[in-house]
């Protein structure tokens, strides 16, 4: 998946994400009270809050929508709701759970989700501890479950091939180990664009690499960055 930068500068060239695509869900049943934890990838917060929206459509009769999400590569939007449970109880827990989720040892990193606790009342009071615990555990054990991406920001670099020679050398950069973005073709060539870290000595190795496997014919032109999702292992 690859999506063009947002405007501005970040300071973080990476960060881990949800995997793009259906929401992830995961139900914990505390005190025979249900928490129905609903996580979606979001870029933004009107993405963010329409999860919520949805969700009160789709549980009306629950009685929270319990929600948090963090949202940017530097995680600088951050928000929660308690939407009904007693202050600190609900959304901050969760928010919590968010931003301290360790996603490699010792990174926590996580951005770009939100995150709804949908909660049906089994009629034992838990209290302002047990609220913090279950609301906290269910979007933990949501998370650990959870298929999770790592997002880089790369430099684009374009390389201008004769359309002759642009299938072999697209194969020789994927067994190579390149990261392939979009193609576009013109009258007499195709431009082939790989993806690479966005630092001068990664290009400037990328572009000695590709002048090796073309014996000099082919030179890499630096277009802008993009932020590219790349699996975990």
């Amino acid at each position: 998946m690859v999506e063009a930068a947002e405007p501005g500068n970040s300071r973080a060239t990476a960060y881990t994400t949800l995997l793009g695509g259906d929401d992830f869900r995961h139900e914990l049943e505390i005190k025979r009270s249900r928490f129905i934890t609903v996580l979606r990838r979001s870029a933004s917060e009107d993405e963010a809050r329409s999860l919520v929206a949805d969700l009160r459509r789709e549980f009306h009769d629950a009685r929270h929508h319990c929600s948090a999400f963090v949202i940017g590569p530097d995680r600088e939007i951050q928000r929660s709701s308690d939407d009904g449970e007693p202050s600190g109880t609900a959304g901050i827990p969760m928010l919590e759970a968010l931003t301290k989720k360790e996603t490699t040892p010792g990174a926590t990193d996580l951005s770009d989700v939100s995150a709804v606790v949908v909660r049906y009342f089994g009629g034992i009071l838990l209290g302002a501890g047990g609220l913090v615990r279950a609301y906290s555990e269910s979007v933990s054990s949501a998370l650990a479950l959870a298929p999770l991406v790592r997002r880089s920001r790369l430099r684009i670099c374009a390389i201008p091939v004769p359309h002759g020679v642009a299938g072999r050398l697209e194969n020789d950069l994927r067994a190579g180990g390149f990261t392939m973005a979009e193609t576009s073709y013109g009258g007499s060539h195709t431009v082939l664009r790989i993806a690479v870290p966005d630092t001068g000595a990664e290009v400037s190795a990328a572009a000695e690499r590709v002048l090796g496997l073309t014996a000099g014919s082919a030179t890499l032109a630096p277009e802008g960055t993009e932020w590219i999702d790349v699996p975990n292992a």
